[in-house]
């Protein structure tokens, strides 16, 4: 018996520590990389800022060229930067895995011994009072094992305790470590995007330069062109508006509540955003809202009195655009593909994807550098339909985003819904409601 005692008292649970050293070593590790992101995110941030200074500018190819500099810079960095936390999620990872291995094995050897302990003490409880004293024993030494058993039962007990507190760290590290894997793979995605959202602004940078032949009246005569024929889709596309006897059904679509759509960007680009209120005056990076804007007003040739019938937001060529809300792709296009019998290019949306929701609401993105999903797909509630650019009429990158009311809306030849069969965009495709079918964004998104 006084072997067993001295057997349990001795035990303790088995942990194979890492050596002082080697912890020493992770911690500098750890604080390295730290620093490395910390410097990381003050160089994207002030690469944002020169990018604001930029897009103040005067208009010119210079800028423009700069601005696409600034922005293959600030996608490199930002490149950069997720390898850097894709690195810290490994060795988060792999500490955890160490947690996990040495745990089991502690838990394993505590089983074992505490299993033999068990064994050994229903043995001794087996044994009567009268033959332990015929055995040669006296009663006083009867009673010492008694305390001595007690005391064992009470070790026991602390082992048994020990091993369901073994048991809950395991699951904790277990539970650690899979978070730590699921943010391992939302931030290689993230860099997947980035990747391509750098190739995008590349190529975007050397499509410019081959357009406008490096020369800034060039580029000057392609913004007046943009104009021009943006002004005269305009006229058409609000003469047919005009002519459309469809009927808007106020029970086809919700009323306007905040939060039944979601931003059709990442949080963390428009948390960007919010950083920049000083330059946008807003907390949304718009730069022109819904209705009768000042801009608007002062270009009636553009708008025809209609107004803005979307919103506007500024984002960097490339910058991932999201579902606001599940549904299925309704249709997708390129008007700039589009040119009259004279050579001029149809500027309107540029590349556009439009969502049917089931709520009676339709989301439209335009001005789009790439499209990611084809017409009849299913999409969900923050999934990847394109990047961000300037395609058809936009003088600068940013997102077109509005919302249509779905059973008003037509996806149409502008050619021949307006018998204007010679116009720079007689032959493109794109969605049209009549007036009242287009809806306040800002009534439905999620309030900031």
């Amino acid at each position: 018996m006084s072997l067993l005692l001295a057997f349990l008292l001795l035990f303790t649970p088995v942990a194979h520590a890492q050596s002082a050293t080697t912890t020493d070593d992770i911690k500098a590790q750890a604080d390295a990389t730290t620093q490395q992101i910390t410097a990381l995110q003050n160089e994207i941030q002030q690469l944002q800022i020169q990018l604001s200074n930029v897009s103040s500018q005067k208009q010119t190819l210079q800028s423009a060229v700069k601005s696409l500099d600034l922005n293959i810079q600030k996608l490199t960095k930002s490149i950069t930067l997720t390898n850097a936390q894709i690195a810290q999620q490994d060795k988060q990872i792999v500490r955890l895995s160490g947690s996990i291995a040495t745990t089991t094995s502690t838990i394993g050897t505590t089983q074992i011994e505490v299993g033999a302990s068990l064994r050994n003490l229903a043995e001794h409880d087996s044994v009567p009072v009268v033959e332990a004293l015929f055995s040669g024993g006296t009663l006083s030494d009867f009673f010492d094992e008694a305390v001595s058993l007690g005391s064992l039962r009470d070790t026991l007990e602390n082992k048994i305790q020990d091993l369901s507190n073994l048991k809950t760290t395991l699951q904790n590290n277990k539970s650690a470590a899979q978070q730590s894997r699921d943010k391992l793979a939302a931030l290689k995605n993230q860099l997947n995007q980035q990747k391509q959202s750098l190739a995008i602004s590349r190529q975007s940078q050397n499509d410019l330069l081959t357009q406008t032949k490096n020369q800034e009246s060039s580029y000057q005569a392609l913004i007046a062109q943009k104009q021009n024929q943006e002004s005269s889709l305009e006229q058409a596309l609000n003469d047919l508006k005009s002519q459309y006897n469809v009927a808007v059904n106020p029970n086809d679509y919700p009323e306007p509540a905040p939060g039944i759509l979601q931003w059709p960007f990442s949080q963390s680009f428009m948390a960007t955003c919010a950083t920049e209120k000083g330059f946008f005056k807003n907390i949304s990076c718009i730069t022109q809202y819904f209705g009768n804007t000042p801009f608007s007003q002062s270009n009636p040739s553009v708008y025809g009195g209609h107004g803005h019938n979307a919103i506007d937001i500024a984002a960097p060529i490339g910058t991932p655009v999201l579902a606001a809300l599940s549904g299925t792709i309704l249709g997708t296009g390129n008007t700039d593909t589009y040119h009259d019998s004279r050579g001029n290019q149809c500027y309107s949306f540029g590349k556009w994807v439009m969502i049917k929701h089931n709520n009676g609401l339709s989301t439209m993105y335009a001005h789009l550098s790439q499209i990611s999903v084809t017409a009849g797909q299913s999409v969900t509630t923050g999934q990847l339909v394109g990047y961000s650019g300037m395609t058809g009429y936009a003088t600068g990158p940013h997102l077109h985003f509005g919302v249509y009311v779905s059973a008003a809306t037509k996806i149409i030849n502008l050619g021949a819904a307006t018998n204007k069969t010679d116009t720079a965009c007689a032959k493109a495709i794109m969605p049209v409601p009549p007036v009242s079918g287009y809806l306040n964004p800002l009534n439905y998104l999620t309030p900031r």
